[in-house]
């Protein structure tokens, strides 16, 4: 008997069967018209009776169909006839890994076709572009059997969860590590928010450049910048140099020390340029599948540069309101994160009225609210004259489903703008912080002694109580 003859019989009189497998079979997956005739009459069936057909019924449903010819009528009306008992039903493991072989199989061959005939111009509603996510989505093909977690039940399964170590990629920045417990994890979301010209892409590039450094594969998606610039930030962080001297260097000396500073790097950057507005986390998709085929590269990590100047894959830019609009494309770039189990950084701006402010918060990220309450960490980062002075930079937590918040909730860091870095720097340096639990006697250095980087801040301007940094 035919897999596909066994499939029916066993979605007719097999109750447990069909209510595992159904939801996963496709009527394109029967390649016989006749057994794709009675497959769409048993799921009709189920989808509005809520229970099993009898023989009876399907050949009573078979009689109505107009474009059956005469002998595809009997075939339909044979096949069903001869459904019986099945010893098949005795093991259901079985039965469920053929079925789920055969759905795979058929999906696959499936996706195929339809490539070849896209590939032929003979397919005009996708592009060449949309076969590697064809392809992958037949490979994905599997039955999910789970219901959810039963709290009572599955408790041992929770215990064990709680106590596993998630896989993170850790900071250089000790505070930055010590609020996200130890780093970002996969499936997330994480957003810089800061104002033009304060630092979100050379926060991301100095990320980036450490991750490399960490031996992790990189993907920086760039929409703002040309990609070299992207490069000669990270090429000044790596090399620790400042872009004045990095443009110095012959081509000679050049090569000399990238070679010097990455030597015993085993990860790889891949900075890939779109034009502003034209890109959405499809283009991703389709580079994450271009890069994996032709150079073996897959990411462990992906930076974009910035979220509110991608386009959504969902919804037109001039048919919704902003709010609608960057919404969607901060749930469609975690969905990334999710699919590719990675974390995602990005940025976003602050609003005109943040822009001027000394400290602001979530109601001042710009054009959507619907940008916050996706993401799973976001923090600002906030500059004064005082702070660019000392070489310093205020961060403040504005959402974090990895620790508290509040804890910690601002602290200071140190920048070098000239060679695109942000480093620790010690809790004495610059006092308390209001709204923080650091302590004075914590020492975040990380190797900078206070005498290469800890500049004291005037006298007036020691402590951050002065400068109304309370949360509104």
């Amino acid at each position: 008997m035919r897999i596909e003859e066994t499939i029916l019989k066993n979605l007719v009189l097999n109750e447990e069967y069909s209510l595992k497998v159904l939801p996963f079979v496709e009527p394109e997956y029967f390649t016989d018209i006749v057994e794709r005739k009675v497959f769409g009459l048993i799921k009709s069936f189920v989808e509005k009776y809520k229970a099993l057909p009898s023989k009876e019924s399907l050949i009573i449903e078979i009689e109505e169909i107009e474009d059956f010819t005469e002998d595809q009528y009997k075939n339909a009306v044979s096949l069903v006839s001869n459904f019986s008992e099945n010893k098949e039903a005795n093991n259901q493991d079985w039965l469920k890994d053929q079925t789920e072989t055969f759905c795979r199989d058929r999906a696959l061959y499936n996706a195929i076709m339809s490539s070849v005939e896209i590939i032929k111009g003979k397919e005009k509603k996708y592009t060449k572009d949309a076969i590697p996510k064809i392809l992958s989505d037949a490979l994905a093909v599997s039955f999910d059997t789970s219901v959810g977690h039963d709290y009572i039940e599955n408790s041992d399964a929770r215990y064990d969860s709680l106590h596993r170590v998630e896989k993170r990629i850790p900071f250089d920045l000790e505070q930055f590590n010590t609020i996200t417990k130890g780093g970002l994890p996969p499936k997330s979301l994480n957003v810089i928010m800061a104002g033009t010209g304060v630092g979100k892409s050379m926060f991301m590039c100095h990320c980036a450049a450490n991750c490399l450094v960490q031996n992790k594969n990189v993907l920086y998606i760039t929409l703002e910048m040309a990609e070299e610039r992207i490069a000669e930030r990270i090429d000044a962080n790596i090399m620790d140099i400042s872009m004045d001297d990095l443009y110095k260097l012959s081509k000679k000396e050049y090569i000399s020390k990238l070679k010097s500073s990455t030597s015993g790097i085993s990860g790889k950057l891949i900075v890939k340029e779109y034009p502003t507005a034209c890109a959405n986390v499809n283009h991703i998709r389709n580079l994450l599948s271009e890069l994996k085929i032709k150079r073996g590269f897959v990411p462990d990590i992906i930076f974009v540069d910035y979220l509110n100047i991608m386009s959504s894959a969902r919804i037109r830019s001039d048919g919704a309101n902003s709010y609608l609009f960057v919404k969607s494309i901060a749930e469609e770039l975690r969905g990334l994160a999710v699919e590719e189990d990675v974390p995602v950084v990005s940025a976003t701006q602050v609003n005109r009225g943040g822009f001027s402010n000394s400290d602001f918060g979530l109601e001042d990220t710009s054009e959507s609210w619907g940008l916050p309450a996706t993401v799973d960490f976001m923090c600002a980062l906030i500059s004064t004259e005082e702070l660019d002075e000392n070489g310093k930079i205020m961060v403040k937590q504005l959402k974090n489903r990895y620790n508290d918040a509040v804890a910690n909730r601002k602290f200071v860091i140190g920048v070098e703008r000239s060679k695109m870095k942000f480093f620790d720097i010690t809790q004495q340096s610059h006092g308390p912080i209001s709204g923080s639990n650091q302590t004075d006697d914590m020492d975040y250095g990380h190797g900078f002694g206070p005498s290469e980087h800890d500049v004291d801040l005037p006298k007036t301007q020691t402590n951050y109580n002065d400068w109304n940094f309370e949360d509104e």
